[in-house]
């Protein structure tokens, strides 16, 4: 199944997304919901809330009295931490009994109001952002929730700030127009991204190859890549395998094709072709089928032999190369991107061959750019660069 994470800063219209997105077919667990509902009357969890702070936590009726808890908890770093070892374990294990139990082809919504702040967003296939301007979510919170200005500000001010939702969003959707113009986001999303999406990672299948086409730079590539492998890493733990941004895309002023590079390093090809090939392609990144390597410097020397997965995300298309820690293909795509870094006059002229080898290649093929003398040539300036200054990767 797709697991998608929704949220959105308080009155930016959360709700209505998750709201248009059941419409659609999704499954949608609300994280407030469950929250209530582990402390319901009755439960185990308001039990044990009472045990801990007393029956001062309770309304007339013998219901929780949120009011009362936060006041109890607030400022207080201990008794905030004994409150969530209560409630945190049960929302997470109903939110994953409510997960279980979908179909197998289901897109999963995981309504969650604080995924940011507490870090769930590696955990997701995709998270969705819900962002409105602040002067609208303050109108929305004193129209629709009767709150005062000074309340609804307290309450905003409280959460993450929206440059830090934007950061972890895959995909943000602005809500400050109509019900009508969100709806039309949302279903050109459900049907262009969500739906392809959940169909690729149940087939274990990679998004296809594009024409070649150089844009950007896009500065929006490393953070990019960050939330890729935040969810590369969650993917393989609990081993801790080195990850790097490699390629045109983590060199800064690059144009490159709009195509994340990603090395993975793994301890052996074995390793590689284990349960980790499984793991990886659960999370989005499929395998590809086929042998693969890469074209070894100096040229003759011997196929650099890897394994290749893609992406699963019709929206974002992925290269994860698997090499061996300290073989030639994982040294040589560490000191190529860092040579680039170091060196403008290099990566101009990268850039310009780029250009040529890309103008000539034919539709819906592959850049050549492996093959050209020019790589050979740059490999042995990299080598005397890594000498010079003593470079380790």
């Amino acid at each position: 199944m797709l697991k998608v994470g929704l949220t959105g800063g308080i009155g930016s219209g959360k709700s209505a997304v998750a709201a248009r997105l059941a419409e659609r077919g999704a499954v949608v667990v609300d994280a407030d919901r469950i929250a209530r509902e582990v402390v319901a009357p009755g439960s185990e969890g308001l039990a044990e809330i009472v045990a801990a702070f007393s029956a001062r936590v309770l309304d007339r009726d013998g219901a929780l009295d949120r009011a009362a808890l936060g006041a109890v908890v607030f400022g207080d770093e201990a008794a905030r931490r004994r409150l969530e070892a209560i409630t945190h374990p049960r929302v997470r294990a109903r939110t994953a009994e409510l997960i279980a139990g979908a179909s197998a082809d289901a897109v999963v919504v995981n309504d969650v109001p604080l995924l940011v702040e507490v870090g769930l967003a590696p955990t997701y296939h995709l998270v969705l952002v819900v962002r409105a301007d602040v002067a609208t979510r303050l109108a929305r919170l004193e129209r629709g929730r009767g709150m005062s200005r000074t309340e609804a500000e307290r309450r905003i001010a409280a959460q993450a700030d929206d440059a830090r939702r934007r950061a972890a969003a895959d995909v943000e959707l602005a809500n400050d127009g109509s019900l009508e113009q969100l709806h039309a986001a949302v279903d050109a999303l459900w049907r262009d991204r969500l739906v392809p999406y959940e169909r690729n990672v149940r087939q274990r299948r990679a998004v296809a190859a594009q024409p070649v086409a150089l844009t950007g730079p896009d500065p929006s590539w490393p953070q990019q890549y960050a939330r890729l492998a935040a969810r590369i890493r969650h993917a393989v733990a609990p081993a801790e395998l080195r990850v790097d941004h490699i390629g045109s895309t983590a060199v800064p002023g690059l144009a490159a094709q709009d195509v994340i590079d990603i090395q993975l390093t793994v301890p052996s090809l074995a390793e590689a072709d284990g349960p980790l090939a499984e793991r990886l392609a659960e999370a989005g990144f499929p395998r590809l089928p086929g042998q693969w390597w890469d074209s070894p410097r100096p040229a003759g020397s011997g196929r650099w032999e890897k394994r290749l997965h893609g992406s699963a995300d019709p929206a974002r298309p992925v290269n994860l190369h698997l090499r061996v820690a300290g073989s030639p293909g994982w040294r040589y795509a560490l000191l190529t991107r860092d040579h680039l870094r170091a060196d403008p006059d290099q990566r101009a002229a990268y850039l310009l061959l780029k250009r040529e080898l890309a103008a000539g290649a034919p539709d819906g093929g592959t850049s050549a750019t492996a093959r050209d003398p020019w790589f050979d040539e740059e490999h042995l300036r990299a080598e005397e660069w890594a000498t010079r200054t003593g470079w380790r990767p």
